[in-house]
């Protein structure tokens, strides 16, 4: 016999009331402290050292108009960090995966959420460390909330 499930019916546990954890926030290292920020954050992972180059490769990659500059680091209220390139006049960056066949506008910050979520990804997978996998999901739940989420899961996809 087939039990039949109406998906229409009322869910047999209320709702639950949404979250009143603050939202996750990000904040500008200042250049003093640039010169510990990959030790810091991601000393304890081994081959920190290769990720910052690797975050530019991946920008390079993805974005034709890209030819290096500065990028401005950034802590996360919950413990991650990631960094994005300097933005000129609020200029946006045309990002286009290959892997994947996405592509889209993005602000510079978007635009390194989106780089960064793919290094640390890879970096996470190649190294099997534990602690990188956790800087990813960080930086994965601050793109969740971000007002650019839809691109930026859409260029990581």
């Amino acid at each position: 016999m087939n039990d039949i499930i109406n998906l229409n019916d009322t869910l047999p546990f209320p709702p639950q009331p949404a979250s009143s954890s603050p939202a996750l926030t990000a904040t500008l290292v200042q250049d003093e402290q640039r010169i510990s920020f990959w030790p810091q954050h991601f000393g304890s992972i081994p081959q920190w050292i290769i990720l910052e180059p690797t975050i530019f490769t991946w920008m390079d990659r993805f974005c034709a108009d890209y030819n290096s500059g500065i990028w401005n680091f950034y802590t996360l209220s919950n413990g991650g960090a990631f960094m994005a390139p300097e933005a000129e006049n609020s200029e946006s960056w045309s990002l286009f995966n290959t892997m994947n066949g996405n592509g889209g506008e993005l602000s510079a910050e978007a635009a390194g959420i989106a780089v960064c979520l793919m290094a640390y990804s890879h970096h996470a997978c190649r190294t099997e460390c534990d602690a990188m996998t956790e800087h990813y999901y960080r930086l994965r739940d601050y793109a969740l909330n971000h007002a650019e989420c839809g691109a930026i899961m859409h260029i990581i996809d």
